[in-house]
């Protein structure tokens, strides 16, 4: 119905009739349905001149009555207005508005996103699915392309295992999520310091790329979602070295010192990603985070063949990843004017954790910085479809999923699985069995490592051992990067699956051993070990 506006402003009055308690800051939107509506709204504007009079001469018997006045005409005008229009309410005090109006971004700040898939290779298919099933859902709620940034390696579209070139699904039923997804960041140009400088909108430090960036200003606000494999401390990418917590912190620090943001949202799905903030998240960024994992846990891939629900026959890969899936699925079956960050979160969290069964395959999502962004509607990052706004309750079911590390294992074995051609099972079954071997090899180097260092009885229980609850992974982050080259330069990459002992190399440094001591118990444990493709010569450092 088309509405008048009754505006009560300070730019309506002279100066000389205003008084400075009164509260000139309110818009009553009236039901304009006949002329009597006009005389009405002409009427109380008469009332307000009065009313404004008698504030200045100070009558207050006079504006007792006028007040008194006001409300009951107010209250007779919105009960007649209910009666012509049962689905319009008439007046609506600011209170009363359940759903945020439609406004420019002049008035509320520009909504910009960075989404980061942190992964190659078609084994991690899922990671770029996660990104790319986010981009479209953000463009439906209103984003412009301009605002997005995308980074993602981009070769599982086109690879020649995908049984559909140029098209990848996020769900087993689920439509192309990547065609018009923007090639921002691509191939080599996925990479730590490129995303540091498009947080900060720093052009000049980019390496290749689009050269877009977040060009945020005070008002603005900003959602960042990363998928991919992580470990204690660190968040995986394409092109090495690896993420970590203290230079993402240090970027985070520095975008909230430049003021160029109101409030940011990050979702983070990866392997202990709980630990990348734990500890050093401070509330006073006006940025809120939660993470698929806590920070001793794996993160789950799910959509994967053999599972329920299962990919098409002709995939061998993950189609998504359990946290990242709940949180885009729920955004996509609620309005988003009406749900608030907090209910996404509660949301999330019970998928995630797959009904509180752990064991078969979920996580412990958690949150940190500042709490009260929780209070926000979803729209204010995510923005808002109208196509979700009279969608039933999304139904919540069990769902099997895998652990991440495993993934690519999983992914070889369905394929050998699938073969029929005899040579292609013996290379697969050989990509297998070195996977396999360079993992016993990891896990091996960093107990004798332990063992050298503190003894047969003691090396174990140290490498091993998790801070309190609010403490940070180590204390000095510089010592865990020397650790992490020290042992690559002599044992081989981490790689995706070895991120996981980066909680042994933060145990040596809180634990006070040496460069020189490390480095002796490296050329021990790994001489004479073969790292082939591992060596980080042909890859570069992960630190």
């Amino acid at each position: 119905m088309e509405t008048a506006t009754l505006s009560l402003t300070r730019n309506s009055l002279p100066d000389s009739i205003l008084h400075p308690c009164f509260p000139f800051k309110h818009q009553f939107p009236l039901p304009f349905v006949s002329f009597s509506s006009y005389l009405f709204t002409a009427f109380l504007n008469w009332i307000h001149y009065l009313l404004v009079i008698s504030m200045a001469k100070q009558d207050s018997v006079f504006i007792k009555y006028l007040s008194l006045l006001l409300v009951l005409l107010l209250l007779f005008e919105a009960g007649r207005a209910a009666r012509l229009n049962q689905w319009e309410s008439g007046i609506r005090l600011s209170t009363d508005i359940d759903e945020p109006q439609d406004v420019d971004d002049q008035q509320l700040g520009t909504r910009w996103a960075v989404l980061v898939a942190g992964s190659s290779g078609y084994a991690n298919y899922r990671h770029q699915a996660d990104v790319c099933h986010a981009y479209q859902l953000l463009r439906k709620g209103g984003l412009k392309e301009e605002n997005i940034v995308v980074f993602m390696y981009d070769d599982i579209a086109m690879h020649k295992l995908n049984p559909r070139p140029e098209v990848i699904i996020n769900h087993p039923k689920g439509d192309d999520v990547y065609a018009g997804v923007p090639k921002d960041y691509t191939g080599v140009h996925v990479t730590a310091a490129n995303l540091y400088a498009v947080l900060l909108g720093n052009n000049s430090a980019l390496s290749g790329g689009s050269g877009k960036v977040v060009d945020s200003k005070p008002n603005d606000r900003i959602f960042l979602f990363y998928s991919d494999h992580g470990g204690p401390g660190v968040l995986g990418m394409p092109n090495l070295p690896f993420l970590y917590a203290m230079d993402f912190l240090d970027v985070l620090k520095k975008k909230h010192a430049a003021g160029s943001y109101k409030e940011m949202v990050i979702y983070v799905e990866a392997c202990e990603s709980g630990s990348v903030f734990e500890g050093i998240m401070p509330k006073d960024l006006n940025i809120y985070v939660t993470t698929a994992s806590n920070a001793q846990e794996s993160s789950w891939g799910t959509y994967c063949p053999g599972m329920e629900p299962s990919p098409p026959p002709e995939y061998t890969t993950c189609l998504g990843d359990l946290y990242s899936v709940a949180w885009m699925e729920d955004s996509e079956t609620h309005n988003l004017k009406r749900e608030t960050v907090k209910q996404q979160y509660e949301t999330v969290r019970e998928r995630t954790s797959n009904f509180n069964s752990y064991t078969l395959g979920g996580s412990h999502v958690m949150e940190y910085g500042n709490a009260s962004i929780k209070a926000e509607k979803l729209c204010s990052y995510q923005g808002f479809d109208p196509s979700s706004e009279n969608f039933p309750p999304n139904e919540l079911t069990h769902m099997e999923a895998v652990n991440q590390r495993d993934a690519d294992i999983l992914f070889l074995w369905h394929m050998y699985k699938n073969s029929e051609d005899g040579s292609k099972k013996t290379e697969i079954l050989r990509q297998i069995t070195e996977t396999i071997r360079h993992r016993i090899h990891l896990d091996g180097s960093i107990d004798l490592i332990g063992t050298l260092l503190y003894g047969p009885a003691k090396g174990s229980g140290i490498l091993n051992s998790v801070r309190e609850p609010g403490l940070p992974l180590v204390d000095d982050w510089q010592c865990l990067k020397s650790m992490v080259r020290l042992f690559e330069t002599h044992c081989g990459l981490l790689t995706q699956y070895g991120m996981k002992h980066m909680r042994a190399f933060a145990n040596l440094c809180n634990s006070g051993v040496s460069q020189s001591l490390m480095e002796q118990a490296c050329v021990a444990a790994c001489s004479g070990h073969d790292t082939r493709q591992w060596h980080p010569s042909n890859q570069g450092y992960s630190a």
